[in-house]
């Protein structure tokens, strides 16, 4: 997969300045990072650029400042980087003028730098060129290691891919390769497992599956439009009953295009949305009128193992039931450590990604036994549309 794509293997970095577009969107609270993943999945791209020589300049945005914003600064964050990478982080107080340029002449080779919240700067959101111009003038190579932002068209994300030699840092090429291995070149059959709680926010993702899936299991709240629309009473179930004429063209798409669609076939039910409320499965001609399904039934759930275990490939987004509350959570589970023990097993190749997805598969106890878990949101999800990604098309190998 990444054979298309320019990577850090293509360059020799000694000497040079390496803008490294790194995600730096951490969780925080008072002024210290809460869960440092997103820094522990860039400190390889970061190592092996300053190990060779390279004069390590890292971009970032943090959260959505409208202008400059003390509270928006990356200071802290670089800070907590340093430890994680156990090497000096320099900071600064700029992303493009006189404060950058002054701390980058300082660098010496394998140095690291971390410059301010590109979006102090709305130049950075409209990809302006004379933005990207001022970012280009302080680096040699541009390397991309941000996935999660790849979706967007911005001066940091994609418009230095322009102006500068381009490539995909190691931790942009892990997921280019996972992705391509799920959905471009996978190992056959290929089942897709696709929850959440409304169809109108997937409409996209379910007709791009359709046609590159096996089979395309649906839950969580979405299943029940697809329930709905097939004259199955759902009861005070959310569903999402204007949308039922999408849903039969989605399902009359999958039948053309010889991919099988996995509905419940009975369903946890209660009368009231909190957890531990009093539940009990009921088969789908039987869903009380006042009851709500808060997630897939045990047959369902045996169906959904013996699609696991017809799969070569797994592409996973989206819980199965209300997960965050239980024993509502308790499909979704089951279902993640049945892929979990097969992945294991060597007999799949698991691909999961999405910021729910990724909760309750680390509720589940079993994310690290995945193929690969994608933390970045809307570009997975994006990718998974069949979209293409800016922050990716400009690393493609020019004639490939």
């Amino acid at each position: 997969m990444t054979k298309s794509f320019r990577t850090l293997d293509d360059v020799d970095v000694k000497g040079k300045r390496v803008l490294l577009r790194v995600d730096l969107n951490v969780p925080m609270e008072d002024g210290h990072v809460t869960d440092a993943t997103r820094l522990e999945r860039i400190a390889p791209t970061i190592s092996e650029i300053s190990g060779k020589g390279g004069k390590v300049i890292l971009l970032a945005h943090f959260g959505r400042p409208k202008g400059r914003d003390a509270k928006d600064s990356l200071k802290p964050v670089a800070a907590a980087l340093a430890l994680v990478i156990k090497k000096p982080v320099a900071f600064a107080e700029d992303c493009i003028g006189e404060p950058a340029a002054k701390a980058i002449a300082a660098m010496k080779d394998g140095d690291i730098l971390c410059l301010e919240n590109t979006r102090f700067h709305k130049e950075e959101e409209k990809n302006d060129p004379a933005f990207v111009a001022e970012l280009a003038k302080l680096g040699d190579i541009w390397v991309n290691d941000a996935f999660s932002a790849a979706h967007r068209a911005h001066a940091s994300t994609e418009g230095l891919g322009h102006k500068l030699p381009a490539y995909a840092g190691r931790t942009m090429q892990a997921e280019l390769d996972a992705l391509g291995k799920a959905l471009e070149a996978p190992t056959k059959p290929v089942i897709a497992i696709i929850g959440g709680a409304k169809v109108s926010t997937k409409i996209d993702l379910l007709e791009n599956l359709v046609t590159k899936v096996d089979a395309l299991v649906i839950g969580g709240g979405m299943a029940n439009t697809f329930l709905h629309a097939q004259g199955v009473g759902v009861g005070k179930s959310l569903a999402e009953k204007d949308l039922a004429a999408t849903a039969l063209r989605i399902i009359a798409k999958a039948e053309a295009a010889n991919c099988a669609i996995i509905l419940p076939v009975d369903a946890v039910v209660a009368y009231h949305f909190a957890a531990n409320a009093p539940s009990q499965a009921y088969g789908l001609d039987a869903i009380p009128a006042d009851g709500m399904i808060l997630d897939v039934g045990p047959q369902s759930n045996a169906r959904i193992h013996a699609a696991i275990d017809d799969a070569a490939t797994l592409v996973w987004n989206g819980p199965l039931g209300a997960f965050e509350m239980p024993p509502f959570d308790r499909g979704t589970i089951v279902a993640a450590k049945h892929a979990a023990e097969r992945t294991k097993a060597k007999k799949l190749i698991s691909v999961a990604g999405g910021g729910d997805t990724v909760a309750a598969l680390n509720q589940a106890g079993v994310a690290g036994d995945f193929t690969y878990v994608s933390t970045a949101g809307g570009a997975f999800l994006e990718w998974m549309e069949g979209k293409p990604l800016p922050g990716v098309e400009v690393l493609r190998t020019k004639g490939t």
